[in-house]
């Protein structure tokens, strides 16, 4: 059985920054929209078994949030993507997790030669 982590006591979204400030009881910590946009627990994002990179998401936002029933949000984003639940465990992973996770994304990018800028790409010029 897995552990219940602890349940958010406010959730204060700053449209103007693209942040999502999470309270719990002992801390707050603050996640950007991108961060939470390339790490959607969706299908989309996360595959069948094998994770799909996102990129150009550095300019993303968040629209809305919407809680669902006493376990979840879904976290609406402006680029249309909607489809994944962050459940109170998996916002807690992401919130302890932060700088591994991003520093492992940034990784993953360099090697993919791919770019948070939705409007840079890199081209390869052969003579």
């Amino acid at each position: 059985m897995t552990e219940q982590k602890p349940i958010p006591k406010k959730l204060h979204l700053h449209k103007k920054s693209n942040t999502l400030e999470i309270q719990y009881a002992d801390q707050t910590v603050t996640l950007t929209a991108e961060y939470l946009r390339v790490h959607s627990p969706s299908a989309e994002v996360k595959g069948h078994g094998t994770p799909i990179l996102q990129t150009g998401k550095q300019q993303v936002g968040i629209q809305q949030i919407e809680i669902v029933g006493t376990y979840a949000i879904r976290i609406h984003f402006n680029d249309g993507h909607n489809t994944g639940l962050y459940t109170w465990n998996y916002l807690f992973e992401l919130c302890h997790h932060q700088d591994r996770l991003w520093q492992e994304y940034l990784d993953a990018l360099a090697a993919a030669g791919k770019f948070r800028d939705p409007d840079t790409q890199k081209v390869i010029l052969r003579f």
